[in-house]
């Protein structure tokens, strides 16, 4: 940090092969790791590579996920990331089970639903639908996630809920909520 890493490994997001980009998305993981540093990402421009990193990248290359998921931590980061536009891909890749990326983009999911403005881009993105279908064909912990992000998006949203219900998520909350669950709260 202090020797000036940050803006030569963006640049190295922007313009390298794709083997860097995820390196270079990797070591920007661990210099998230200090609060104080993912302001200086972001504002280094990372974000948006990132997003792209995630598009573009193959199964490991979507481990900018990870590094999206620590730069949201932070408000600022989050509306930055809506603005980047990785609403929609991270609401596609919930789709892909078994991917192993489902439980990550769910937790970013979850994290940019904590944000009030957030929450239309992810509904817009059809984000209501997804999440009612992951909690019907997911594993444990994606239904959790799931849930907790749902509970979020229809906070204080009549329409949301609207949406949830013709989305056919009440019999399936129903029956998630007869077999219990171990960590939504």
């Amino acid at each position: 940090m202090n020797a000036g890493a940050i803006k030569p490994l963006v640049y190295i997001l922007k313009t390298r092969t794709k083997v860097s980009k995820q390196n270079a998305a990797c070591a920007l993981l661990s210099l998230s790791l200090i609060e104080d540093n993912k302001v200086l990402i972001s504002a280094c421009g990372a974000i948006p590579p990132l997003v792209s990193l995630l598009l573009n990248g193959s199964n490991r290359g979507k481990n900018a996920l990870t590094t999206l998921y620590k730069l949201c931590s932070m408000k600022q980061n989050k509306e930055r990331v809506v603005n980047a536009g990785a609403v929609k891909p991270l609401v596609d890749l919930i789709s892909e089970q078994g991917s192993g990326l489902t439980e990550k983009v769910m937790v970013v999911l979850s994290s940019l639903a904590a944000i009030l403005e957030e929450r239309t881009a992810i509904v817009e993105e059809g984000g209501i639908a997804v999440l009612v279908e992951a909690i019907e064909e997911g594993l444990v912990k994606g239904k959790e996630f799931a849930v907790l992000t749902l509970l979020q998006l229809c906070t204080d949203s009549v329409r949301k809920r609207g949406l949830l219900v013709r989305e056919g998520g009440i019999p399936p909350l129903v029956a998630l909520s007869q077999t219990g669950m171990t960590t939504v709260r």
